[in-house]
């Protein structure tokens, strides 16, 4: 049986050289290959500073702590999106306030968010899903008029734009990932960026388990509580190596989505998502709407082509029913649909015009029958 996976990472002998470097230099933890990494993230995305760590997660939990979120405050998220979005502002003592998705783009929809807030409204953590740029403008007029921070969840959208602009230098805060399903991976990892000097201080202190310069004292000090969330040499070579293609495999994985938007509008019952206007997405998923998702998928599955949900809507999960830590701010209808409609087709460098057209007559077969 025919196999095409969801995803290939992109692992090169040049990639493998670097990690030997590494391996052959003995220093193994966070050090000059990771500032190296940091260094060239904030160069593409156009961010003052940036800071590597574990994964996106813990950058987002590193974010929201920046800017002072705690109990006692409450912090908006859409209901369309991986836990960790949510998980991060209850970890922290923080009431979740969990909002539904626009129903073309999948992303925070703006009235549902301008409703939910309160004078508690410490933070707004809208989620660039799969690639597709928020609406930073949007974003920033909000802002302005209500004083809320804003911490992008980013973890797919390295590449994306908005007006111009990268995505990684819109938010007050943003965070990406490198999980092997993003088009930049180091395995695991992360990385938050923002333009903030003082921000990024405290963050990177606070990474190395709260360690900094005293002014009343010579030597390290350890200035405040923190923790380890370092990324390693080891790790950031394979992003670093991936970061001297990441122009060329932005604009292969662009191609490949023109290539399936012209196959899918061939498909009777195939709807594709809205991408938000003024913006250019990255494609970290090629997102569909189609009719009985669950039973497509798992024939496309048992018969080799290896697609996948979008992602999560919270509601409907026991960890985020209301409760002291988490509100539901109305039906989530756009949110289950999109739950309930979304499928991810394969998309990954290498992948040939053949491999494309061979997915697509699976699913235009499935949703005939």
């Amino acid at each position: 049986m025919r196999k095409i996976p969801l995803i290939k990472p992109v692992i090169t002998q040049a990639l493998k050289d670097r990690v030997c470097a590494v391996l052959d230099s003995g220093y193994l933890t966070e050090g000059p290959v990771t500032r190296e990494f940091e260094r060239r993230v904030a160069e593409f995305t156009g961010a003052r500073h940036a800071l590597a760590v574990t994964s996106c997660t813990t950058g987002l939990e590193l974010a929201l702590r920046a800017v002072g979120v705690g109990p006692g405050d409450e912090v908006v998220v859409p209901d369309y999106t991986y836990p960790a979005t949510a998980d991060v502002v209850m970890l922290l003592g923080a009431v979740c306030v969990i909002v539904d998705v626009d129903p073309r783009t999948m992303l925070m929809d703006w009235d549902a968010l301008e409703a939910a807030l309160t004078p508690r409204t410490k933070a707004v953590m809208p989620v660039s899903i799969f690639g597709n740029p928020v609406d930073a403008d949007r974003l920033a007029a909000l802002k302005r008029k209500h004083g809320f921070y804003t911490v992008e969840d980013a973890a797919c959208s390295l590449g994306a734009e908005f007006g111009g602009r990268r995505v990684g230098a819109l938010a007050d805060l943003t965070v990406f990932s490198f999980h092997p399903r993003k088009f930049i991976t180091t395995g695991e990892g992360g990385m938050v960026l923002t333009d903030n000097a003082d921000w990024s201080a405290w963050m990177d202190s606070f990474k190395h388990f709260g360690m900094g310069q005293s002014p009343t004292r010579e030597g390290t000090s350890f200035l405040r509580a923190g923790t380890n969330y370092k990324l390693s040499n080891v790790l950031a070579a394979i992003g670093l190596a991936q970061m001297d293609m990441a122009d060329e495999l932005l604009a292969e994985r662009r191609r490949l989505a023109a290539r399936y938007d012209a196959l899918m509008a061939e498909i009777p019952g195939v709807e594709p998502p809205l991408t938000t206007p003024g913006g250019r997405h990255s494609y970290q998923s090629y997102i569909v709407f189609v009719p009985e998702r669950d039973r497509v998928l798992k024939s496309m599955r048992e018969k080799g082509v290896e697609v996948q949900i979008g992602t999560y809507s919270l509601h409907m999960h026991e960890a985020f029913a209301p409760g002291p830590l988490c509100r539901v701010r109305g039906d989530m209808a756009n949110s289950r649909a999109a739950y309930d409609r979304a499928l991810a087709l394969p998309l990954f460098h290498g992948m040939t015009d053949e491999e494309q057209d061979y997915v697509a007559g699976m699913l235009r077969d499935e949703l005939r029958a």
